[in-house]
């Protein structure tokens, strides 16, 4: 949890630096949802012009239960063009295709098993964002998504079953809030 603490509060000063004078074309938002799952998940989004914007976004996941220690992270990019609504960059109805990259790992700590698994993927969301003068940023999507996976463990890979999004057909949604400046 530290890690992701450390690293929202250097990429916010990067970001902030960044758009001194630029008026509300950046915002930053959170997934509120992803904490259930011990999970922080950041996302910056930028506007490129009137109705389109570039976002990157990235999560970490870390949880210990006993002997079992779960890890994970990932990366998100993508491009979204406003057609619906008011049409304007963070504001309005969307379409935005997106690549991804996660990466876990599940280890016991007394013994040496330990179990990797990483995917690249890809997929288009719709969605609708809402940015109000006070600055504040709505961000409800939702939209089909594919992944090609690697399992990696000392064992046989045979007597895994991946699927549900991890490996090959999924559904990608949320829920960000954030602020816009």
């Amino acid at each position: 949890m530290k890690k992701i603490i450390v690293i929202s509060a250097f990429m916010l000063s990067v970001i902030i630096s960044m758009a001194q004078g630029s008026g509300r074309q950046n915002a930053v938002k959170l997934n509120p949802l992803s904490l259930i799952f011990m999970t922080g998940n950041v996302s910056y989004e930028r506007a490129i012009n009137a109705n389109q914007s570039i976002q990157i976004g990235g999560f970490y996941s870390g949880l210990s239960i006993g002997g079992i220690e779960y890890k994970g992270y990932g990366g998100t990019a993508e491009y979204r063009l406003y057609f619906a609504g008011q049409k304007k960059a963070m504001n309005g109805v969307y379409a935005a295709p997106f690549v991804r990259y996660q990466s876990f790992n599940l280890s016991e700590k007394e013994t040496t098993n330990e179990t990797t698994f990483s995917s690249y993927g890809g997929g288009a969301i719709l969605g609708w964002e809402k940015s109000w003068k006070s600055g504040f940023v709505l961000d409800l999507f939702a939209g089909p998504s594919y992944n090609v996976g690697k399992f990696k463990n000392e064992n046989d890979e045979a007597t895994f079953n991946l699927k549900g999004g991890i490996n090959g057909f999924g559904v990608r949604t949320g829920i960000a809030l954030g602020f816009a400046f």
